[in-house]
């Protein structure tokens, strides 16, 4: 592997956003699913979750459709609610669902620079009632045209794009959010040299380099 190749994979860990998380519900379409995992790893996301309880387990993605971005995620996949739920809960204080309701509140009202998991259901049905009556909360993308529904790969860009907007001005990807032991595991994954061992090199290089230039000043 180049040191080009390792500085990027170095950079794109430094920029993952642990804190907000897209569910997709008995998602049908594998190519649905790669177009998402395209979009998160646009925006930072490291996790995705994969709830199957009415249709069987992906076994493979779309290659094509998420730009090999599916080697780079981590998929977590369930197919019972409950463990899906029971992980989430872990892992984030706030989920909430796409979800056409009396209650619903627009994307652009959701603070997402909290701890958040965004639910996207099955493309002809949405989300189930099951997984809205564990949420905390529905949202809806809001529109002005005739057609009242996004494709889902298509929701999810706008959703978490919002995201990215809302944790950039909060100053998210200013500093590094992701656990170092994770990142350490996931440079073991791709096969890159420990990750808090190079920072420490590259720092001692910028310190280096800095003093030399102080030096010639």
């Amino acid at each position: 592997m180049t040191p080009e190749r390792i500085e990027r994979i170095e950079t794109m860990l430094a920029k993952r956003q642990p804190n907000i998380t897209v569910v997709l519900e008995n998602v049908n379409d594998p190519h649905n699913i790669s177009a998402v995992m395209r979009t998160c790893d646009a925006v930072g996301i490291q996790d995705i979750y994969v709830l199957n309880t009415k249709i069987g387990a992906h076994e493979t993605w779309s290659a094509k459709a998420s730009s090999s971005a599916m080697n780079w995620l981590t998929v977590h996949q369930f197919t019972t609610l409950e463990d899906c739920m029971k992980a989430l809960r872990k892992n984030f204080d706030k989920i909430y669902t796409t979800h056409l309701s009396s209650d619903a509140i627009g994307l652009y009202e959701l603070n997402l620079t909290e701890k958040v998991a965004l639910v996207f259901g099955n493309e002809h049905d949405g989300c189930s009632l099951e997984i809205i009556a564990k949420a905390d909360g529905n949202f809806i993308i809001p529109q002005v045209g005739m057609i009242k529904s996004l494709n889902i790969s298509v929701a999810c860009a706008v959703s978490v794009y919002e995201a990215f907007r809302q944790k950039k001005a909060a100053g998210h990807y200013d500093r590094m959010q992701l656990n170092v032991e994770v990142a350490n595991e996931l440079m073991q994954k791709w096969n890159v040299p420990k990750f808090e061992k190079r920072l420490e090199a590259k720092a001692q290089r910028k310190t280096r380099f800095e003093s030399i230039k102080k030096s010639n000043s």
